[in-house]
């Protein structure tokens, strides 16, 4: 058993009752799950005069990097915005029906849905898909989006199998119950075209590259199928986040998916702490030792950042501090609930930008923690 350690003056509590003149630094390993201490400073450890070298918090403006796209072309407005060896966090956007099939023979792809609504046809059947729906399609699997209007879609490509979070003491029905989760069947056809040849196009990625391969007959031909893989479709609605009306619940509350050195977590509308007076309402500062940490905003206004919209990504990398700015901390004190729907991606290799991070970047997004 680890026996903390009190020096100095401190909360007892962790984020309850701040000692006057203090802010908490949570400085721990594992994320939220290693060993840990807290930190009471003078002044946040956000408040740069500057910041000179690549190590800094950054911010994207998915909504350039979405594009125009006027065609169902999945693969050439699929735009990768950060990775690493583990996973690839991308956008992309369908307009219309896609022309061929694709499969992703590197990842598991976890694709959310910001925009649009349409049909996943898939070797399993069909889902019909709408903003706020998880659409995970496990390796291996065909697929190709229907689009009835433009879609947007954040994807995060896994190197790994993706599966649910163990819930331990929660409960199996806890964050949200699996009966919601929708599978596709097989019943409805697909409603892809053959080419001008008479042929249906698979696009297989492997590797990285792309192969063609052309079937003088529709793939997607499966009439029946049974067993535990296969894919799934959760809406953010169904999700009901873990409270905690005293004490404010580390991001790892709400996790959704699990996959190797990665997690997706989902920030769902909830009550703020309203319980005790002294309990911190809005994320306390840390730094991140042990993972990278992204945040896509797809609706309202996020609670611990002022001025970020619907469409933003953030990156807060390892070694840099990151909290709540201080409007958003004044903000909180005359709320009672906080309404945004936020994905979370956090990952403990560190990410990579690309060249098309690079272009549709808000370079001055460190300077928002800045007071003068």
């Amino acid at each position: 058993m680890d026996i903390p350690y009190v020096r100095g003056r401190v909360a007892l509590q962790a984020h309850v009752g701040l000692p006057e003149g203090t802010v908490e630094e949570e400085y721990a390993r594992n994320g939220f799950f290693g060993r840990y201490a807290h930190l009471y400073r003078q002044n946040p450890p956000v408040g740069w005069a500057r910041i000179d070298g690549p190590l800094r918090p950054r911010a994207f403006d998915a909504r350039e990097a979405f594009g125009t796209s006027e065609d169902g072309d999945y693969l050439r407005w699929r735009q990768p915005i950060l990775e690493n060896g583990d996973v690839r966090l991308s956008v992309a956007c369908v307009a219309q029906p896609m022309p061929y099939l694709f499969r992703n023979a590197d990842a598991d792809e976890v694709l959310f849905v910001h925009h649009g609504s349409g049909r996943l046809e898939t070797d399993f059947g069909p889902l019909a898909y709408e903003p706020g729906d998880y659409l995970l399609v496990p390796r291996g699997t065909m697929f190709r989006f229907a689009p009835s209007t433009a879609t947007q879609l954040l994807v995060v490509e896994a190197f790994s199998e993706v599966s649910f979070p163990d819930r331990g003491m929660l409960g199996q029905h806890a964050l949200f119950d699996p009966a919601v989760i929708k599978v596709p069947s097989p019943e409805e056809r697909s409603s892809l075209e053959p080419n001008a040849k008479g042929e249906y196009e698979v696009c297989i990625q492997r590797e990285g590259e792309i192969t063609r391969v052309y079937y003088p007959f529709l793939p997607l031909d499966v009439v029946g199928w049974k067993g535990t893989l296969c894919p799934m479709q959760l809406n953010v609605r169904d999700i009901r986040p873990v409270l905690s009306d005293r004490y404010h619940l580390p991001p790892s509350a709400h996790s959704t998916f699990v996959m190797r050195n990665a997690v997706i977590c989902t920030f769902a509308p909830r009550p703020l702490e309203n319980g005790d007076p002294q309990a911190l309402r809005v994320p306390f500062y840390h730094s991140n030792i042990d993972f990278d940490e992204v945040l896509f905003y797809h609706r309202g206004e996020f609670f611990s950042r002022a001025g970020v919209g619907p469409g933003t990504i953030t990156f807060h990398p390892q070694g840099i501090h990151h909290g709540p700015q201080a409007k958003a901390t004044e903000r909180a004190k005359g709320i009672l609930r906080t309404e945004e729907v936020a994905v979370m991606l956090d990952t403990k290799l560190p990410l990579r930008p690309t060249a098309e991070a690079a272009r549709v970047e808000n370079v001055d997004y460190w300077k928002s923690w800045m007071t003068k």
